[in-house]
């Protein structure tokens, strides 16, 4: 399973181009598109501003200031997704959330399916140091753990519009503050263009209030008043409004409970332990530990922020996530849950097994092996069927198209490729729908879409028991059809939400 970003702020998923000669079906927009100019221009322009008023925003990268925001790119009206696939991935969300806990505490399946990768990977391989060195001093470090898990999904035209899992997030898990306000947008969006009616089929969004509220439990379970949740975040942070809303609505549910922020850089300068391994910044204990940074290579310029890392995750503040969470969210480890009866190592129910296994795609090792030469040369063979993912997070890493052949041709006899796993190419749905941007023209053309829906998770545990586990919200984000990659501040992707049609 995979993590993604967003906290990660601003380049989040790594998404499925669509190419027109794969055929992908097209679904009917939820209003008969195009739009009159005139109505248009008018309705969009509103529309910017209820996106500006109500916070679904972020900084510039081009303009940054910390005393400015501009509204998040979004899609002007909620975009088509089948309601039985949306029920669906609800769902399931539990069974995932008690997947991940529960490969997360098996050392021996960690170690075996990350064996080949952090070999060759650095950033990997010193995450997993961390795990070894806070697995071997044992009972100093604190046994619960906190996940606030997204799982991604596409609708694949190639399975009548079923839902397939592009990855599990289990670290920096973001836009559940921004994607609560875009189901408003687009039921104001509806009623300003006559279509009132439809509002029952844009359903509400709680995840900023579940999030929070696990966050606000795990502080709970850490049994110290007068404690402080800790946000690691950027050296700068784009994302300013999902972050904060999570702070405002921790306040809002606990008002005697304060957040701190504080990068890498600054704890590695300022955190201590206590006389019981408490994490200490500033004179303030930690109860929660919540990463919205920390999930790239380059969020880690030197030793001392890998330090900073050890020292939190030796501390006896709940992470979320710990350190096995993390890993148990990378690529390989997704990889290697798909293997044939591997499942039910980790779930017992058979439905709950049979649930999982049909939202998986094809995902191959490219080891030095057998089944790895096959695999490669599958791919080389047929690049346009998959998609070469590394273990990279934040999104513009994978690889598409013909230069997965050529990618794949370079590392024939090179241990870089184990750090590497194959997907099958996802073929979701197109649909015509209007993106709305920061500059754009105030007439925006009608273009191809398509989406990818999210669904947050909470789950609190120990080794032996799970205390919470739920679904608490979702998230949508759009594309253009013919676009590698989708993220909403860095490229060509927008905040959604679904119109469910049956």
């Amino acid at each position: 399973m995979c993590h993604q970003s967003c906290g990660k702020s601003v380049t989040e998923a790594s998404w499925y181009p669509v190419l027109r000669i794969m055929s992908a079906n097209e679904l009917d927009p939820c209003v008969k598109l195009p739009l009159d100019n005139r109505i248009l221009e008018g309705v969009v322009d509103k529309a910017k501003d209820w996106a500006l008023m109500h916070g679904a925003c972020m900084r510039s990268k081009v303009n940054f200031s910390k005393d400015s925001l501009q509204f998040a790119p979004f899609v002007l009206l909620p975009s088509t997704f089948p309601r039985k696939e949306f029920n669906k991935a609800v769902s399931i969300q539990p069974i995932l959330n008690e997947l991940v806990h529960k490969v997360a505490h098996d050392y021996e399946f960690l170690s075996k399916s990350l064996e080949s990768t952090i070999r060759v990977d650095e950033f990997t391989g010193n995450l997993f140091k961390i795990y070894e060195t806070v697995r071997s001093e044992g009972v100093a470090q604190q046994k619960l753990n906190l996940g606030l898990f997204r799982s991604d999904y596409l609708a694949h035209s190639a399975a009548s519009n079923n839902i397939k899992q592009v990855e599990i997030n289990t670290i920096a898990s973001s836009f559940g503050g921004i994607c609560t306000h875009i189901p408003g947008l687009h039921r104001y969006v509806l009623q300003e263009l006559g279509h009132g009616d439809k509002l029952k089929n844009v359903p509400k969004n709680t995840a900023l209030e579940g999030l929070c509220g696990g966050m606000l439990e795990a502080w709970k379970l850490y049994d110290d008043p007068q404690s402080v949740i800790l946000f690691v975040v950027e050296d700068v942070t784009y994302n300013i409004c999902d972050q904060r809303f999570h702070e405002f609505e921790i306040r809002r549910q606990n008002p005697s409970v304060i957040v701190i922020r504080r990068t890498l850089t600054e704890i590695a300068n300022s955190a201590k332990l206590g006389n019981n391994k408490e994490l200490i910044i500033d004179d303030l204990t930690v109860a929660v530990v919540y990463f919205r940074s920390g999930y790239e290579p380059a969020q880690y310029p030197s030793d001392r922020e890998w330090s900073a890392r050890l020292l939190i995750e030796r501390s006896l503040a709940i992470k979320c996530p710990s350190i096995h969470y993390h890993l148990a969210g990378t690529k390989k480890v997704q990889q290697a849950l798909a293997a044939p009866n591997i499942l039910g190592k980790f779930l017992d129910d058979p439905a709950k097994i049979e649930a999982v296994q049909e939202i998986f795609t094809g995902l191959y090792s490219l080891d030095l092996d057998e089944h790895g030469n096959k695999a490669a040369e599958m791919a080389i063979m047929n690049p346009d069927s998959y998609v070469l993912k590394p273990q990279r997070e934040g999104g513009g890493n994978n690889v598409y198209g013909e230069k997965v052949s050529e990618v794949l041709q370079s590392m024939t006899d090179s241990s870089e490729r184990t750090a590497w796993i194959l997907m099958e190419r996802i073929i979701p749905p197109i649909q015509k729908g209007y993106m709305i941007r920061p500059g754009g023209p105030s007439i925006p053309k009608l273009v191809d879409l398509v989406s990818e829906l999210g669904i947050f998770g909470v789950i609190i545990g120990n080794a032996t028991t799970i205390f919470t586990n739920s679904q608490v919200g979702y998230m949508l984000r759009t594309k253009l059809s013919d676009a590698d990659e989708g993220g909403v501040a860095a490229g060509s992707g927008a905040l959604d939400s679904p119109f469910l049609i049956d």
